[in-house]
């Protein structure tokens, strides 16, 4: 491939999951389910905890935003495919690339943040409930979650910036369906190496730094419940912390699978089918894992819901005769 000069990029080519003409309604078709399915679903979420002042604690909040972060996340890449799918068109520009892979990275940052937050917030609960109100106060909630935003928005910074210097080659196709940053870096004409050590080094601070404060919080939390007595109160502790453990496991093995995989330095649609695990999948799931064993989630839905059905006639009624 000869080198190009990265001042007359205007655009790149995504190749998606499929060249095949008749299979593009048919992935069209499913994502946009799973897209629409994890809007709605994450928004319930977000709607039944802003509702339920039973429902107004470090858990909920940091909950409601994470599924708001889900919403963002997988909304930087989805309708951008489902929209080059219905216009027959495979190009994106060299900007919308850029932003598009500055915002992937942010949002599966804060979510990787928030995760590691989440743990934490368990782990205050089971070792420290005496002082849990008190240590995991709004003031501290707050605080972390913008040390969350601010700390991935340094590191998408980072990255981008560096994708910027780079120069590229005339074949500008990217096998995924979004700008994924390993694949945007591999079309560079430019020596990648320095840029590979400090991508790798910064994955690697972004995605260990959490995972080991996940699994310290969660190893002080199996110490605390085997220190419980009785069979109930090992089960209680346990449960509050089960559906989060679920969403951690979900999110690192299909992250870590793409990255760390075989596939993970070759030019492959095995790693972009592979992609929709942590960007698509797991955002659209993890309501239901949140919801479907919490009884506090579930009536505030219930509450919510109803509280709906009830003011839709009223309105309608006020609206045809003001």
């Amino acid at each position: 491939m000869e080198p190009g000069n990265d001042t007359q990029i205007s655009e790149f080519v995504l190749l998606g999951f499929s060249e095949e003409p008749e299979l593009q309604p048919l992935i069209s078709g499913i994502f946009l389910s799973m897209y629409l399915i994890m809007v709605f679903a994450n928004l319930l979420i977000i709607l039944a905890t802003i509702s339920d002042s039973h429902l107004h604690t470090p858990m909920y909040f940091f909950l409601s935003n994470l599924s708001f972060v889900d919403i963002c996340f997988t909304s930087t890449t989805i309708p951008k495919m489902l929209r080059n799918i219905q216009m027959q068109s495979r190009v994106i520009t060299y900007e919308g690339c850029i932003t598009q892979m500055y915002f992937a990275l942010f949002f599966a940052g804060v979510d990787d943040f928030l995760l590691t937050v989440m743990a934490y917030d368990r782990f205050m609960a089971i070792c420290h409930p005496l002082h849990y109100m008190v240590l995991m106060n709004p003031q501290l909630c707050g605080l972390l979650v913008l040390v969350s935003w601010i700390m991935s928005a340094l590191h998408s910074l980072l990255q981008s910036s560096m994708v910027l210097q780079l120069s590229f080659c005339r074949d500008l196709e990217i096998p995924h369906f979004f700008c994924e940053l390993n694949q945007v870096v591999q079309l560079a004409c430019s020596d990648t190496f320095i840029y590979n050590i400090v991508i790798y080094f910064a994955a690697v601070l972004l995605a260990g730094g959490p995972l080991v404060g996940i699994l310290y919080s969660y190893f002080q939390i199996v110490f605390s419940i085997h220190g419980i007595s009785s069979a109930q109160g090992k089960y209680k502790a346990f449960s509050t912390c089960s559906s989060h453990l679920v969403a951690v496991s979900l999110f690192y093995s299909s992250s870590l699978g793409v990255y760390l995989g075989p596939d993970a330095t070759h030019r492959s649609q095995l790693s972009a089918t592979a992609s929709v695990m942590y960007t698509v999948v797991t955002p659209m799931l993890n309501p239901f894992i949140y919801s479907l064993r919490n009884r506090d989630i579930k009536r505030a839905l219930k509450s919510f819901l109803s509280m709906a059905a009830i003011k839709r006639p009223i309105v309608l009624r006020l609206r045809k005769h003001p």
